[in-house]
């Protein structure tokens, strides 16, 4: 055991007795005698934990406490006293203090005590480090000026509380995007909650997002807290917000306005501190248009816009990408580090990526499983994209009758027809398995067939 605690008490015997019984129970022990001399043994040598007496010459031990704290805020401090009250007690923890213990000390509670402190400990820098490590497999990967911008953005909104919606195609990142958010925010130490708005039946959603009261309805046999409740203090991250019913939009501009709730059943006002981040696959001025979209909700979540390119739109940042992706799924999969040649990296630049950045990880991850060796080559990849690569160097097909049309808009929607037709007909015009495919909605795919006026073969 390599654990270090610190003994700061001003009376020798005590120290040397602390010394003693932790020395015998593997930990090492360093020594001081007062509140400044521990403040430099603190600025030498970081310990694991302190054991700070209260009474002392000099500095007592609720300023060093107060210094400790300033200094190393996430220090464990155990505070020992034989003039203990229950007033300082409260007020050591209150200033950050893990546990109070009087004297004459109980060699079983001090014992137990300390352990519980250094697991505490143990316990908090694994959680950091698997913060920090999900975040990586999360992080936005990319150097491309779009990516530059948005993450210059990303730190510029972060700080604030101010509403931001997302736009972008399916499987761009817009998930990432408000996870990073929330993430580089004062708010990082509170909860993210996620809801999918098209995933939720309508009948359900009002439950899903503002809880309910026992008895409100037909099987609700005990109260339960929304997503409101579970993000109060956090964030919170309504996804394709676009396919939200008018009434339930409704119910969320007035919790925007007004900061508050009652839960379905109820008629108790209930007070949150919650963050709005909305994204959506839509152009919700259309929507807007359409009628299907309340427009003062439009602006009271738009206060910041962002837009997550799509992947054929930044495509210098294919390659890192790759090498992200093979080497997560590698570590994931506990296989040996895979690596591209340069024809297959050719290939995957060439793709146009309709799936966007979703895509390319499952065509990565699929390539880890199912690549023997090391290497993967431009025969692993998928028909699809290779046959994407030579069509462009090709010259004639579906690509270039969409870059002759005049503006972006119809350019995009004519690529999505084609691919949502591609689609289909790879999986015999089943619609259950193309939204699949796709990982579109299925009432979503229904409404884009009807936008196109792609009839269903039967």
């Amino acid at each position: 055991m390599d654990e270090k605690i610190l003994v700061v008490d001003d009376e020798d015997s005590i120290r040397a007795s602390l010394a003693g019984i932790l020395e015998d129970e593997g930990f090492r022990v360093m020594h001081a005698n007062d509140g400044i001399t521990a403040l430099d043994v603190l600025r030498r040598e970081l310990p694991d934990l302190v054991l700070l007496d209260i009474w002392m010459p000099r500095l007592d031990g609720i300023e060093t406490l107060r210094k400790i704290k300033e200094l190393y805020p996430s220090l464990s401090v155990i505070m020992m006293s034989g003039h203990g009250t229950i007033e300082t007690a409260v007020k050591s923890t209150k200033m950050g203090a893990y546990d109070f213990i009087e004297k004459p000390l109980s060699l079983e509670k001090l014992l137990v005590c300390v352990r519980n402190a250094l697991g505490m400990m143990r316990l908090k820098d694994e959680n950091d480090s698997l913060r920090v490590l999900a975040f990586g497999e999360r992080q936005m990967i990319g150097t491309s000026p779009a990516m530059a911008k948005l993450k210059e953005q990303i730190l510029l909104v972060a700080h604030s509380n101010a509403s931001v919606l997302i736009t972008g195609e399916n499987g761009t990142g817009k998930e990432l995007v408000a996870r990073s958010i929330h993430f580089h925010s004062p708010r990082k130490d509170r909860p993210f909650v996620e809801v999918n708005c098209a995933a939720i039946p309508e009948e359900l959603i009002e439950s899903e997002l503002f809880g309910h009261e026992k008895g409100a309805f037909t099987g609700a046999v005990s109260q339960k807290k929304g997503k409101f409740d579970l993000a109060d203090s956090g964030t919170l991250f309504l996804d394709e917000i676009g396919d939200m019913s008018l009434k339930t939009q409704a119910k969320i501009l007035r919790i925007l306005q007004e900061r508050k709730f009652e839960r379905v059943g109820g008629n108790r006002t209930i007070e949150v501190d919650v963050r709005i981040i909305a994204a959506t696959n839509k152009v919700l001025e259309e929507e807007i248009r359409a009628g299907s979209f309340r427009e003062d909700l439009f602006y009271r979540l738009n206060v910041v816009p962002f837009t997550v390119p799509p992947l054929r739109e930044r495509q210098q940042d294919i390659q890192p990408l790759v090498g992200h992706f093979l080497d997560m799924f590698c570590r994931r999969e506990g296989v040996d580090h895979k690596t591209i040649t340069p024809e297959a990296m050719e290939a995957l630049k060439g793709y146009a990526w309709p799936g966007n950045v979703r895509e390319l990880k499952n065509v990565m991850e699929r390539l880890v499983i199912m690549t023997p060796g090391t290497t993967v080559d431009i025969n692993h990849l998928p028909d699809s994209i290779v046959s994407g690569e030579l069509q462009r160097e090709g010259g004639a097909g579906r690509l270039d009758c969409v870059l002759e049309l005049g503006t972006l808009r119809e350019a995009r929607e004519e690529f999505e027809k084609e691919f949502i037709l591609q689609k289909l007909e790879e999986n015999n015009w089943n619609i259950s398995k193309t939204a699949e495919a796709i990982e579109l909605e299925r009432s979503n795919l229904y409404r884009k067939l009807k936008t196109y006026g792609i009839g269903v073969k039967r």
